[in-house]
């Protein structure tokens, strides 16, 4: 039983790894899946989505290097087992402001009622003097705004982020080096691989429960579903976002459950052993049989002295031009990646007017299994092929170009904007879309008093929506919720007789045409251009000296969390935010979130910022291409000139052998003719 025992806990470590890495991809992707449902539950812009995603990278980085350096000398799976309860602490705590901000209330004039003859009029009776200059009610002051606008909830949710970004810092490192340090070197290879698969399936899991629970309305339990007079198609649906987060967090904490029950090393099994070794490896290792350290030289070096060390090692690596430009393109890159990949599903929810749900569900299944599908055939690839470095190089270019490429063919994918009189459509002209400012107020809605602030869109008879039933002149309404019919509409119709009813008229003919076309050319486009993800890994490992490779890759996993994962959904969401066409209200005042785009503009910047970004990085590629042919060339030629040295002086010592040989020969020649004349003396 005791030779299985080496045998069976690294099994139990890798299994319990590989469900940490599902774990933390799980609850990863389930953040950018409820983007949307953020932004309405808390009145906020894209910009401030932007800053909470990019909290976890925050997190991440304020303990990655502490992590590093003393976790390994520690005990490493109580270190990621304390990763992962924090992980779950903060995931926890990104759920808690549904808890404390009290119920959901949107702008509706619907009310569900029993008799509908006790309706109000959703055209209350007033002038337009009795609204304020920018045409809004006078302020009242909502019940409970005192006190909610001490805190904004928000908050919670970005520090529960960090708190889940510095949870996650030990699980890869420490993870993958006890792996290293305790599995045979075939098995090693296998584990981290088994590992890594696992953690793609986790994103496909975080946006189908994405899906699942945009579909369910966010007080479900608290409040009669029969009284919810929206859907989810609707911009002021908010779903479940909460409920997916505690599901997370449970997943995470039990993923802490088996690492404190491993030890902190093992003893080493297979041909690491020191019985199974070479006369000069076992004398190597037989001061430490169990490795106890794997770099033991670190024992007896002081900080002061590694600090002296890193700061030209550091200036080394930097002054590497080929490293210098790879990590120039790989930020660029990743910027484009992630502005793009945070938006995609608000992309598609806002300009193919789909639901959140749908666009989680097609995120999780279509677009995730495309992205590992690639970089697996892309690792493949290069095995078969048996790429070089200037193989892989050019490789990972030509599939980010083909992808590239293709991704221009997006633009052509438009759908027309949503009719709204008063915000894409002129009262007085209901033929064309136009984006320029147009007034909600006009002669057929006068005699109400109306709000402009408020999003309740009715759809008239004539196919065009409505900012209200107020502003589309309705006197009257009949029926209750979602049933409600509005009459008496005098801005649908000239005769003042035509009804609406509640939501935003479909519209969706075009939309639904090209959407599959979109979802095709995304599916193609993403598995491309991972093709080239792991060639462009190898070419960052390969083209550094082996002394250098760990730096190197430490500093290109900081410099791209801080200038790519940080700052890319900030800025992306800033630029989205310019073409809201209509923002909310907040209960207490302010700007909302926003309840329709121009999609033309959101398309145009999206699209144009993805692109240009990519632009950009293939043009500093060129030089890089140009110096990476250079240093080859000079190592080949450092090859061949050591290769003639040595060839040289092997040759130099033949010569000398052989001169020694050949005046020995002349000596015992010498000697023998001596003997011979004494002889025939």
């Amino acid at each position: 039983m005791q030779k299985k025992k080496p045998q069976s806990i690294p099994l139990m470590f890798l299994v319990a790894l590989s469900f940490a890495y599902f774990a933390k991809a799980l609850s990863g992707s389930y953040m950018k899946s409820t983007i949307t449902q953020l932004e309405r539950r808390f009145d906020i812009p894209s910009y401030l989505i932007g800053v909470i995603d990019g909290s976890f990278e925050i997190g991440n980085l304020l303990v990655i290097a502490f992590v590093s350096y003393f976790g390994a000398k520690l005990h490493r799976p109580k270190i990621i087992a304390m990763g992962c309860v924090l992980m779950s602490i903060g995931t926890f705590i990104i759920a808690l402001p549904h808890f404390i901000i009290g119920r959901y209330e949107y702008e509706t004039s619907v009310r569900w009622v029993v008799n509908s003859t006790l309706n109000p009029s959703p055209c209350p009776v007033g002038s337009l003097a009795d609204l304020t200059q920018d045409g809004k009610l006078p302020e009242v002051p909502a019940a409970g705004c005192e006190s909610e606008s001490n805190l904004s909830m928000w908050i919670y949710v970005l520090l529960g982020n960090v708190l889940r970004g510095i949870g996650e810092t030990p699980v890869q490192p420490l993870g993958i080096s006890y792996i290293d340090d305790f599995a045979t070197e075939e098995n090693a290879a296998l584990y981290v691989g088994c590992v890594q698969t696992i953690s793609v399936v986790g994103p496909v899991f975080g946006y189908l429960l994405g899906s699942l629970c945009a579909k369910i309305y966010v007080d479900i339990g608290f409040v009669k579903m029969e009284t919810i007079t929206i859907t989810p198609a609707d911009a002021r649906w908010v779903g479940a976002w909460w409920l997916g987060y505690l599901i997370a967090g449970v997943i995470t904490l039990l993923s802490a459950i088996p690492f404190w029950f491993l030890p902190r090393s093992l003893p080493m099994s297979g041909p690491r052993g020191p019985e199974k070794c070479t006369p000069e490896q076992t004398s190597f290792i037989k001061d430490s049989p169990l490795m106890k350290h794997k770099y033991p030289a670190d024992e007896h070096t002081s900080f002061i002295e590694m600090a002296k060390d890193f700061i030209p090692t550091l200036r080394t690596l930097l002054g590497h031009p080929v490293y210098l430009i790879y990590l120039c393109v790989t930020i660029i890159q990743l910027n484009s990646l992630i502005g793009m990949v945070t938006y995609k599903p608000k992309y598609i929810e806002q300009h193919f007017r789909q639901s959140a749900s749908k666009a989680n569900f097609l995120m999780g299944m279509i677009n995730i299994p495309a992205v590992a599908l690639g970089m697996f055939s892309g690792g493949l690839l290069m095995k078969r092929l048996k790429l070089n470095i200037m193989g892989a190089a050019r490789f990972a270019f030509g599939t980010s170009l083909i992808g590239y490429i293709l991704s221009l063919f997006f633009f052509a994918m438009s759908c027309e904007n949503a009719k709204v009189a008063g915000v894409t459509l002129s009262y007085n002209s209901m033929d064309t879309i136009s984006y320029e400012k147009h007034p909600v107020f006009t002669a057929c809605n006068s005699d109400c008093f109306c709000s402009a602030s408020d999003w309740d869109p009715v759809c008239g008879e004539n196919g065009i929506t409505y900012v209200s039933p107020c502003l589309a002149g309705c006197t009257s309404s009949a029926g209750s919720g979602k049933n409600t019919v509005f009459s008496n509409c005098s801005c649908v119709g000239a005769a003042g007789n035509f009804t609406a009813s509640t939501g935003q008229c479909p519209q969706k003919d075009d939309c639904d045409r090209m959407f599959p076309y979109f979802l095709a050319l995304s599916v193609i486009t993403s598995f491309i251009i991972s093709l080239g993800g792991t060639p462009g890994y190898m070419l960052l490992i390969r083209c550094i000296k082996p002394q250098l490779k760990s730096l190197a890759l430490g500093f290109h996993a900081l410099a791209t969390r801080t200038l790519a994962g940080i700052p890319a959904p900030i800025y992306f969401g800033a630029i989205i935010d310019t073409t809201c066409l209509k923002w909310g209200q907040k209960r207490c005042g302010g700007i909302g979130a926003c309840r329709i785009y121009n999609t033309t503009a959101y398309r145009i910047a999206y699209l144009g910022l993805t692109l240009s970004l990519r632009t950009v990085s293939f043009v500093i590629c060129i030089p890089g291409f140009i110096l990476l042919s250079r240093q080859l060339k000079k190592e080949e030629r450092n090859a061949i000139h050591g290769a003639l040295s040595n060839g040289g002086a092997e040759l130099e010592a033949l010569r000398k052998e052989e001169f020694v040989i050949s005046n020995s020969d002349q000596l015992q020649q010498t000697s023998d003719n001596s003997t011979d004349r004494e002889t025939r003396l």
